[in-house]
């Protein structure tokens, strides 16, 4: 008897009509026993590229992740499409563990879940070799990287899988991984001959802005009419700030929670379940929240302070529009944030991290103060290229901004780094090129270069903004913490050899104008019969004790709306229904549809 083709098991399980892009590649070589590194950006599906493989190999699936959250949600998850899954951690009490192992030996349970340091116990291993894993998944991958944004030492340690596990395919799995951090995951995991999928980083529903921090909270408050009764997430520094905006939110009769490290456990699981029940509409936190929550439709998502780096900025953001619809994120940006920052970085005793990290500080402030498209910088910096002049999603292009091609101004700026034959600055290269004599460049000699005085006539205040905006575009590369210098970079071989665009802001555009809110697409034919299964939804969430989104996502709604299926075989082609869940509430949406209908038929 043949295994079941992939197809079928994403129809019959998930609901889903196709994979998306790169999900069936991944699966396929998962199948044929081969190692897979997988970096897919927040919400394009890494989940069913384990999932998929683990219900047609022979054994066990064994699931590595970081967060007890993430394990609950996907269990749950899984359990209710009727797919025998569980997780080991330490929420369960020693009857409940023996449970699962029993179910383990006997061959039942199709996909485990269990964090890097269950695994590594020398016990846990001897339980493994007795039964028959069909592949191990290591999620949220990037953790193994010390270059990463979010190194974990217990992560070093998996690579105990390969060795203790020679012929079982290991699929590591990621949505923010710069290329060095691939590398080193492979490394460290020891991955063999790897298949390695990088899709697009682009989140083509997120809208970008960055807006200066003047009055941050007024600004908040007229962001936030702009998303009345939309679900949403704030980010702040600090756990003191989080508690008082979270105060003035209230006070201004927003429906707003805080969440932090130094509430008490139940209050904050209550607080999450009530947000992913839709009781509670905006959270305001720490970047402790967040990463184990599976809410596709966070429509906004803010970020108050500074993030540390464009990988935290990134992930955090991706967890926006995960069902595909349009979300806004908001930065606000102060340079008394990056000082903060900074002074904090600078506390670190380990040199190599302080670097690395103080890099990353000086990218994410590039981000917020160049002037070309946001996600062209965003892509840029994850390896991706851009080739539009405008993205039509961030402020920079909302405002009209106009590109120039860059390329002639790079080859200007590397031709004199290479004549002065040792790193500087921003603005020591300015001086250079502009032919600005100062004492240090006339100490040097250098103002008896041929490449000084080369820039005219632009002034040496063009110079320092191009120089920034090609560094903050990834064409170049800002290194050092204390007196940055500035370095080519891979980018910058590719850009002059005319492989890739090199598109910058132009240096006297003017930012700023703002954006109007866009209109939501979607056919206004079908809103009132939305919002009826809307509210069906919410009645059926309230009593299985489970998230709205969980019974079905918006996506489905919607196309529950506009399809208007009258039969269960009907319902089955749409998307996101399978046949649990068909026949767990298919029942009570095909009564409002065909009621709906009726309605219509008696008002015509």
């Amino acid at each position: 008897m043949h295994p079941p083709l992939p197809e079928e098991i994403l129809q019959k399980w998930f609901g889903y009509p196709s994979f998306r892009p790169g999900q069936r590649e991944i699966v396929t070589e998962v199948l044929k026993c081969r190692d897979v590194l997988a970096v897919i950006a927040t919400g394009g599906g890494k989940s069913l590229c384990y999932q998929i493989p683990a219900l047609i190999r022979e054994g066990t699936g064994i699931v590595i992740s970081p967060l007890i959250a993430l394990m609950k949600d996907q269990v749950d998850f899984l359990a209710e499409s009727g797919i025998s899954a569980a997780f080991l951690n330490s929420t369960l009490s020693g009857k409940e563990r023996r449970s699962i192992e029993e179910s383990l030996y006997g061959g039942t349970l199709r996909i485990l879940y269990i964090s890097p340091e269950r695994l590594v116990q020398p016990s846990f291993l001897q339980i493994l070799q007795k039964i028959r894993p069909s592949l191990f998944a290591i999620d949220e991958a990037h953790c193994i990287s010390q270059w990463g944004h979010e190194f974990r030492p217990e992560y070093r340690q998996l690579s105990v899988i390969r060795r203790t596990f020679p012929e079982v395919p290991i699929i590591a799995l990621t949505a923010t991984a710069t290329p060095s951090v691939r590398k080193d995951i492979i490394n460290e995991l020891q991955l063999r001959d790897p298949a390695v999928f990088v899709g697009s980083f682009n989140r083509d529903n997120l809208i970008y802005r960055v807006e200066r921090k003047e009055d941050g909270e007024q600004q908040l408050i007229t962001f936030l009419k702009q998303h009345k009764n939309e679900s949403g997430i704030i980010y702040c520094f600090s756990k003191r700030q989080v508690t008082e905006i979270a105060q003035m939110l209230q006070k201004n009769r927003f429906s707003a929670l805080p969440y932090h490290a130094d509430l008490p456990k139940t209050l904050r699981h209550g607080t999450q379940d009530r947000f992913l029940r839709d009781e509670v509409r905006i959270i305001v936190a720490t970047v402790a929240f967040g990463m184990g929550i599976n809410k596709p439709d966070v429509r906004f998502v803010v970020h108050y302070d500074l993030p540390k780096n464009l990988e935290h900025y990134y992930q955090e953001t991706g967890r926006a529009g995960r069902d595909g619809d349009t979300a806004e994120c908001l930065l606000l940006y102060s340079r008394g944030d990056f000082r903060k920052i900074e002074y904090l970085i600078e506390q670190k005793a380990d040199g190599t991290e302080r670097q690395v990290e103080m890099r990353k500080l000086h990218e994410m402030v590039g981000f917020c103060e160049s002037r070309a498209c946001r996600r062209a910088v965003l892509l840029t910096y994850f390896g991706e290229n851009w080739e539009k002049p405008s993205c039509d999603k961030c402020d920079s292009c909302f405002s009209g901004r106009k590109t120039i091609d860059g390329r002639g101004i790079l080859a200007t700026i590397t031709r004199c780094m290479d004549e002065l034959g040792e790193d500087f600055g921003v603005s020591y290269l300015a001086d250079i090129l502009s032919g600005t004599s100062d004492g240090k460049v006339t100490r040097n000699g250098h103002d008896r270069l041929a490449c000084f005085g080369s820039g005219l006539p632009s002034r040496r205040g063009v110079w320092i903004y191009w120089i920034r905006e090609l560094i903050a575009c990834g064409y170049l590369s800002r290194y050092g913490s204390q007196y940055p210098v500035v370095r080519r970079n891979l980018r910058t071989r590719e850009a002059l050899s005319g492989k890739i665009q090199v598109r910058i802001g132009e240096a006297e555009f003017q930012a700023g104008l703002v954006r109007e809110k866009e209109d939501e697409p979607g056919d206004p034919g079908d809103t009132n019969l939305y919002e009826i299964l809307r509210d069906i939804r919410k009645q059926l969430a309230d009593e299985h004790d489970i998230p709205p989104f969980r019974i079905f996502p918006n996506r489905t709604l919607h196309e529950l709306a506009r399809k208007r299926p009258r039969t269960n075989d009907d319902m089955l082609t749409v998307y996101g229904v399978g046949e649990k869940r068909l026949l767990q509430y298919g029942h009570d949406f095909l009564k409002a549809i065909s009621a709906y209908a009726e309605r219509e038929a008696g008002d015509a």
